[in-house]
């Protein structure tokens, strides 16, 4: 290249994994880039990958940097989250949130550097392109995805990287997305609807079958909607989910085995865990069926799932996302109080629960005196219409 030409610089949103691994020599050689940055954006990924990202970072990429997002990852994202009762089709959506702030980072690491281009290792089949993607596109950089462009198959990015010098010392059976909230496994046998998944690819929750045969009762309190405390004890919002994933993993909490619609339109098999996800879930929603109204809840269900679809399709600048926000928000003013949940054998279920905002009233209780030939009028004419029709 002509040095008087400006020094072309990409950033590249960097897991460690062989996709982004390949890319790096791939956005030299391919696409002309003099330096690649490479970022990795830590949300809870396990220790050891973040080691294994950062020692092939810097080895491959002109420069290597780490961002610690986790408690931005918890606080912004995940406890807004469970807020909204998070849920696609009985995903918690761990991936599905996470991609947007890491996208979030690299731009921001980008815009430092004075950058001319970011890029993803993602391929063309997943959602994840597509949440890279739509905050990739809010800047004016150039947007590069390698292993989409070019279509490698398993077996060529393999070759390519030993031709580059680039090794993994196992070649791992499962594709496995771990942060904080959630851990997916997919791909090899995996694949097949029909196929039994072994409990070797599980590696938070045991099986439910040889889970305690002792059951066990935690207390979470929550604040306008937030997990607050687990067990009497304040805890913030990263220790919290840690303890929480550890006590339900070891009662088998938190798996899923599913059929997913994909943003594009195809169906895939998913398996998850998350066992702090599980709990907190279940223990909000439980909560707000005592301190909201019969109508509230009623429409929240509408936001709920609206919201969860955003997110799955990675549309958090929608400005739809922020007014439907601001309605959940709403009506997590009055959701404080303690929920008791009970593990046993693989399920979590609320057995008890009180708050200053319960709409519960004794009034109308087994044991009241409420003068109940008062509720005949409105007897009277419940189902007029009906008996009409009929």
């Amino acid at each position: 290249m002509n040095s008087g030409m400006k020094k072309k610089k990409v950033v590249l949103a960097y897991s460690g994994g062989l996709d982004t691994s390949v890319c790096i020599p791939l956005l030299r050689e391919h696409y002309g880039y003099d330096e690649v940055i490479a970022v990795t954006v830590d949300v809870g990924q396990p220790e050891e990958d973040i080691k294994e990202a950062k020692g092939r970072g810097e080895k491959l990429s002109d420069s290597y940097r780490e961002v610690d997002a986790k408690e931005e990852f918890v606080r912004d994202y995940i406890f807004t989250l469970i807020k909204a009762n998070g849920n696609y089709e009985g995903y918690v959506l761990g991936t599905a949130i996470a991609r947007p702030l890491i996208a979030k980072r690299v731009v921001e690491v980008a815009k430092e550097e004075k950058a001319d281009a970011v890029a993803h290792g993602c391929t063309g089949k997943g959602n994840d392109q597509l949440r890279f993607d739509v905050v990739f596109r809010t800047t004016d950089l150039e947007v590069v995805a390698p292993m989409r462009e070019l279509s490698l198959t398993r077996e060529e990015e393999r070759k390519y990287a030993e031709e580059h010098g680039i090794s993994f010392e196992t070649e791992k059976r499962w594709s496995v997305d771990e942060n904080i909230w959630s851990r997916s496994i997919e791909g090899s046998e995996l694949e097949d609807p029909s196929f039994f998944p072994p409990d070797e690819i599980f590696q938070w929750t045991v099986s439910p079958g040889k889970a305690p045969e002792d059951a066990e009762i935690i207390k979470i309190e929550f604040e306008n909607g937030i997990p607050v405390s687990l067990n009497e004890r304040k805890m913030d919002g990263v220790p919290l989910i840690k303890e929480l994933n550890e006590v339900g993993g070891k009662h088998g909490v938190g798996r899923t085995d599913m059929i997913e619609d994909r943003v594009l339109g195809f169906k895939s098999r998913e398996i998850y865990e998350h066992p702090a996800a599980t709990i907190l879930l279940v223990a909000h929603r439980d909560l707000e069926h005592l301190v909201l109204t019969r109508n509230e809840l009623r429409f929240k269900e509408f936001v709920d799932r609206t919201w969860s679809e955003l997110v799955y399709q990675g549309l958090l600048m929608d400005p739809l996302y922020e007014s439907l926000n601001a309605f959940v928000d709403k009506t997590q003013e009055r959701v404080s109080g303690t929920v008791y949940v009970k593990l046993e054998k693989g399920a979590a279920r609320v057995v008890g629960r009180e708050s200053a905002n319960a709409l519960y009233s004794k009034d109308v209780s087994f044991d009241s005196k409420l003068e109940q030939r008062s509720a005949e009028g409105f007897s009277m004419y419940h189902g007029f219409q009906s008996r009409i029709v009929r």
